[in-house]
């Protein structure tokens, strides 16, 4: 069974897969794995940038978003005429001759990754370029990856690390065929500073504990004063700073997304 593996720490958002998908299909005529893909409205392979935090502590995360070539894809069961199949390599393809005017299977895909052709009256989607696989390539968009985030291979090459992979929309049971490694998760910030000598703080030992479990986390501020705790959870927090000469401060918050908790004035313990 062949799979994409999504390394989402490694993306940088470059879109090179995106591109190179447009150029394998759109005004490439593939049939019968696929008929060309139009020119606008549709992304068989797209790259969604998303900035969290808040100024000056921010990120920006990207996902790159697929057909998941499902396990047990809803287009499958919303198909009629066996118009959509599965490969022996496990690769869920639409035939574009059969398709024809089978809107349902466009609007069966819970990930919104079949697309309407309204010139062709077909739904589409991404094939894992089979075409170039036949041909003993890779995906287009794989080749082009320059950073190693999107791979495509057997399963079992990737058994080892597939074991802390997620795949989008587990509860749905539809059993996707594209993993994600390192997805982003919350982070909270914020910087300390001496207002009296208008300075920051260096080497302040700053601690996050968890409500729901009592997990702590600690940090210590670097030359520019400044904390950044990456990988937690949402939730109630407490955030406590101790720095020697300075009376210790501490901040309770709840969290619904990443958090720039912003600057900490240290009063003089004299």
């Amino acid at each position: 069974m062949k799979v994409f593996v999504i390394d989402e720490q490694k993306c940088n958002g470059c879109h090179n897969c995106q591109i190179a998908c447009k150029d394998e299909h759109c005004g490439n005529d593939w049939s019968p794995i696929s008929a060309p893909q139009p020119l606008t409205g549709q992304f068989w392979c797209k790259v969604d940038e998303r900035t969290v935090g808040q100024t000056p502590k921010i990120r920006v995360d990207y996902h790159v978003s697929r057909c998941n070539h499902c396990e047990n894809a809803p287009c499958m069961a919303a198909a009629e005429n066996d118009t959509v199949y599965r490969r022996d390599d496990g690769l869920v393809i639409i035939d574009p001759e059969k398709s024809k005017g089978q809107r349902a299977i466009m609007e069966a895909c819970p990930y919104n990754a079949v697309y309407w052709n309204d010139e062709l009256d077909i739904p589409q989607k991404c094939t894992g370029c089979a075409h170039l696989l036949d041909a003993g390539e890779l995906p287009h968009c794989v080749d082009v990856c320059t950073t190693g985030a999107l791979r495509f291979g057997d399963y079992e090459d990737f058994a080892d690390e597939l074991v802390d992979a997620v795949v989008m929309k587990p509860e749905l049971g539809c059993g996707p065929h594209v993993y994600y490694l390192n997805t982003p998760k919350p982070f909270y910030a914020g910087d300390v500073y001496d207002p009296e000598a208008d300075e920051c703080i260096e080497g302040a030992k700053v601690t996050i504990t968890r409500g729901s479990d009592g997990a702590r986390f600690e940090q210590t501020t670097d030359i520019y004063g400044d904390f950044w705790f990456d990988g937690q959870e949402l939730g109630n927090h407490e955030l406590s700073i101790e720095a020697e000469g300075f009376l210790s401060c501490t901040k309770h918050f709840d969290a619904e997304e990443s958090l720039n908790l912003g600057s900490f004035p240290l009063k003089r313990d004299y």
